[in-house]
């Protein structure tokens, strides 16, 4: 039984529809007999495997049992996942890995190298096919790493779980007491690897209970329900969150259900999944109460993730505009211009219907990279007060007319008067909408009854694309 008390069965059955679990492969064993692993029993190979439903959804499962050689990974331990991973690509079902893992099993040496590859292979192939989901509930190092590197979800508990390629002991001048590099909380903080991390494990269950949920279950499926929230539904003084995109998304979803990922990590980015008009739809929000007013690095590359899997899986995308350049800061210099190209190629190559709402400020190249009307969004709507241009009016000003502010009398009012004449021609929604750029003016309160009724009409979308292998980007 693992640190947090759950045993491999125990996490199954706390994570699917009572009494749904179907075991495939339940008789399997370790085949080897080298060393000292003759002398062991090796029940089931250390993992469990097999199907069942989430909500009436069918998933397929993977649990790991650290009882057995500490779970570690070997060639039939490695068969049977792969087996699963088979059976999910034939029928358009997510598959869900539960890591409680010592790694590779040392006994057999390149049968274990081999059995990772065969791992890393059906994950690959797996990858915009069906959703990966995996959750860590003890150690997940060394090769066994990149399994939830390759999914496209991952979480962890905050206590007792591990994910590392070189433990912290192994990084020179480090130990686990000093940086925990390997722990939920460095890693759902500092990296891009995990999506979120909770107090205990059937948190964790029930957070996959409720993004299955929401998902489609292949790239053919759509994820639609049944409404019961109000289409129509009008929400008062939604103006006043301009700088709070998580209140904006938990304001115009069904029911205020909102499935956040990545919450701890590049805050200055909001995103994840929502239902309008019960379609599933993904978000993406500059999130300028928690410091997004400029875009980073790693917000960007967030954002372009998401928008990625999005387009993957037929998921319409809705991006929440407010955002006033690109983050100077020495760290940003190399990473920040090809972070914002991978976020302008997931945008434009998004074939998925895509919305635009421009809440706040729209400044610069930051601004384009958001989703607007020439990088490929069918719909852009912006709130009255919302600002679209170059930069902000005052900064603008002081540089085209930077001599005769100098020699004017009164500078205030010269000021005021060239910011208010370059708002109205230049930086204002109403002059973008005259050239284009926005599509219509919306007033704030109606921003869930436009955005759905705009996804409504989009709904039949079907854009063509040259034909290529892949992108070269």
């Amino acid at each position: 039984m693992s640190k947090q008390g759950l045993s491999a069965s125990e996490r199954i059955a706390c994570l699917l529809d009572d009494s749904s679990f179907v075991e495939v492969g339940a008789y399997v064993e370790a085949r080897s007999t080298d060393f000292n692993i003759q002398k062991c029993d090796t029940p089931k190979d250390g993992v469990i495997t097999g199907y069942g439903l989430i909500g009436d959804k069918l998933v397929y499962v993977y649990s790991q049992d650290a009882s057995v050689l500490g779970g570690a990974v070997g060639e039939m331990h490695a068969k049977k996942i792969a087996n699963i991973y088979n059976m999910a690509l034939k029928v358009g079902a997510p598959v869900i890995g539960l890591i409680d893992s010592a790694g590779i099993r040392l006994q057999e040496a390149t049968d274990a190298l081999n059995a990772f590859s065969r791992l890393y292979l059906k994950q690959t192939m797996a990858s915009g096919v069906v959703p990966q989901i995996t959750a860590i509930f003890g150690n997940c190092g060394g090769g066994a790493a990149i399994m939830p590197a390759l999914s496209d979800f991952t979480y962890m508990t905050k206590d007792g779980s591990k994910l590392f390629v070189n433990s912290p002991n192994a990084i020179e001048g480090n130990y686990a007491e000093k940086l925990n590099t390997a722990g939920a909380a460095y890693l759902s903080e500092n990296t891009s690897l995990v999506d979120n991390a909770f107090d205990s494990e059937e948190e964790v269950l029930s957070e996959i209970r409720n993004l299955v949920s929401i998902l489609p279950a292949n790239n053919a499926d759509t994820a639609v329900v049944d409404a019961e929230d109000d289409l129509n539904r009008i929400i008062p003084n939604l103006d006043g969150f301009a700088d709070d995109a998580r209140a904006v998304i938990q304001n115009i979803a069904d029911d205020a259900l909102f499935v956040e990922i990545k919450k701890d990590y590049a805050k200055d980015m909001v995103v994840g999944f929502i239902r309008l008009g019960g379609a599933t739809v993904g978000v993406v929000g500059n999130q300028v109460k928690d410091g997004g007013k400029s875009l980073t690095t790693a917000g960007a590359e967030k954002a372009a993730r998401f928008v990625r899997f999005c387009d993957s899986f037929n998921i319409p995308v809705l991006s929440l505009t407010n955002v006033e350049g690109y983050a100077a800061t020495l760290a940003e210099t190399g990473t920040i211009a090809p972070a914002a190209a991978a976020l302008s190629y997931a945008f434009a190559n998004a074939t998925v219907p895509k919305v635009n709402l421009i809440m706040g400020n729209a400044y610069g190249s930051a601004y384009t990279v958001m989703n607007s009307k020439a990088l490929g969004a069918d719909i852009v709507y912006a709130w009255p007060n919302a600002k679209i241009g170059m930069m902000d009016a005052e900064m603008a000003v002081k540089i085209m007319y930077a001599a005769e502010l100098d020699q004017a009398a009164d500078k205030k009012a010269f000021l005021d008067e060239k910011k208010a004449e370059y708002n109205a021609l230049q930086s204002s929604a109403l002059s973008a909408a005259k050239r284009g750029y926005v599509d219509d003016i919306i007033e704030p309160d109606a921003t869930r009854k436009r955005v759905i009724a705009a996804f409504l009409m989009l709904a039949t979308k079907d854009e063509q694309r040259p034909y290529r292998k892949h992108a070269s980007f």
